[in-house]
């Protein structure tokens, strides 16, 4: 049976792209005959799922302390509803944000915009979340600091 127009062969084509990716020459001629197909077809299904807005993006995930990026923080902020688009946009371009999405507020939760910063230190990110407050014309936010990671993975789609 096929899941929302999700065909076997393309599941295995995302559970192929959601592993390791291979460090080699050929990368796509490796993942594909583990799923025992030709890389021509392979790389067919991954454009069509593309296409087909399927897949959206695919890229490596970096284990940003162990390359020096020590702090994070989540710096939730309190956006004019009518503005929220436009500053979220400009808040999701700045390099140091790696995750920007807006949230329904709560009674005494007034913080409807979520930015993850990360940066080399805590002032660091301060320092980042303060030229993006500036910069949006935003005054009111908290920061709201990592003390420790539990889990890092990213989702995995089609492994029953």
């Amino acid at each position: 049976m096929e899941a929302a127009g999700v065909s076997e062969l393309d599941k295995k084509v995302i559970r192929a792209l959601q592993g390791e990716f291979p460090l080699v020459a050929e990368p796509y001629k490796v993942l594909a005959e583990g799923i025992g197909i030709s890389e021509d077809l392979f790389l067919e299904r991954v454009k069509a799922l593309e296409e087909d807005k399927k897949i959206r993006k695919m890229g490596a995930v970096l284990r940003h302390r162990e390359v020096g990026f020590k702090a994070n923080v989540l710096a939730a902020w309190v956006v004019p509803q009518e503005e929220l688009d436009t500053i979220a946009q400009e808040m999701a371009r700045h390099p140091a944000v790696t995750h920007c999405y807006d949230r329904t507020t709560a009674p005494g939760w007034p913080y409807n915009l979520y930015t993850m910063i990360h940066g080399h230190s805590r002032e660091e990110c301060e320092a980042i979340a303060s030229e993006l407050g500036e910069a949006a014309g935003v005054t009111e936010s908290i920061m709201l600091y990592s003390k420790h990671e539990w889990k890092k993975t990213s989702m995995k789609y089609f492994c029953e």
